[in-house]
């Protein structure tokens, strides 16, 4: 994708009202729970930050998926749970508290842990690798400043002024969807000559991945002794991943529109299984 207004100055405008709507939303009481639910937020990091990316990586072997999509499927790998993953987690009746501050901390750990991961794929996956790397200093900062700022200006707004956070809440989620929205249309029209083979060929690695780590998200919780509720939580925030985040790096950071296919992609099939896992944890989760 080439650098122009769209990919230096739209994309992370529009993350930047996405992570500020989430930021409306947040409290420090939200990040107080880790002692609330240190287990439960343990088992949730580590099967995000972790258990993802080995997973996608062992996909990628799998499928023999080609240079720019292996890399693109890494980045959205490397990205934490966006806001969405609360509203499915509310919807599917499992702990939203717990989805809040999975999504708080994962968005803090992932700042430092994006560029490392995203660099271990550019030089496993494209030739001469060594000399695409991302900057990692630079990068730490870019995501700082399209995400960790707005929510942190989100959660001012909220602390100094609650009743028009409460307010405001809505009308940027709605703007957050329609944003979101446009990105993955925009990265998907972007390499429209090459849509069907890139479906074919990121499309099973995508759904596979989106549905691997919700299963594995909930059985492992399940295994290691949580709630039902917790997780069905785990769950989703393993799979649901922020994939706003995922095309902006690809396009923005990499110049590669090509890497911005597949988070566009995963983006497309989360929200098909979540209706699965709403329906599934309406059914299954009693009040």
């Amino acid at each position: 994708m080439q650098s122009n207004i769209l990919t230096e100055v739209f994309l992370p405008l529009a993350l930047g009202i996405i992570m500020l709507g989430m930021g409306l939303s947040l409290t420090i009481a939200d990040f107080r729970r880790i002692f609330v639910y240190p287990k439960a937020v343990t088992i949730g990091l580590l099967n995000q930050i972790i258990l993802l990316p080995i997973i996608a990586f062992g996909l990628i072997k799998v499928f023999g998926l080609q240079a720019e999509l292996a890399v693109g499927i890494m980045i959205l790998a490397a990205c934490p749970g966006g806001a969405t993953s609360n509203l499915i987690s509310h919807l599917a009746k499992g702990d939203t508290a717990l989805s809040i501050t999975l999504t708080a901390f994962s968005s803090l750990v992932t700042v430092v842990s994006i560029p490392f991961i995203v660099n271990f794929a550019i030089v496993e996956f494209m030739p001469n690798g060594e000399e695409q790397q991302l900057n990692v200093m630079k990068t730490v900062v870019s995501v700082i400043v399209i995400t960790i700022v707005p929510v942190a200006i989100g959660m001012f707004i909220h602390s100094k002024a609650p009743s028009f956070s409460q307010k405001m809440e809505k009308p940027v989620k709605i703007m957050s969807a329609i944003f979101l929205a446009l990105i993955i249309l925009a990265a998907i029209l972007k390499e429209k000559d090459n849509l069907v083979i890139f479906f074919q060929q990121a499309g099973p690695v995508a759904l596979t991945l989106n549905v691997v780590t919700l299963a594995l998200g909930f059985f492992v919780a399940k295994l290691l002794g949580l709630s039902a509720r917790q997780s069905m939580t785990v769950s989703i925030e393993s799979g649901i991943q922020n994939g706003t985040l995922g095309i902006t790096i690809a396009a923005t950071l990499l110049n590669n529109s090509q890497m911005s296919v597949p988070p566009a992609i995963y983006s497309l099939i989360m929200f098909m299984t979540a209706g699965v896992v709403i329906y599934t944890g309406i059914k299954t989760i009693k009040d």
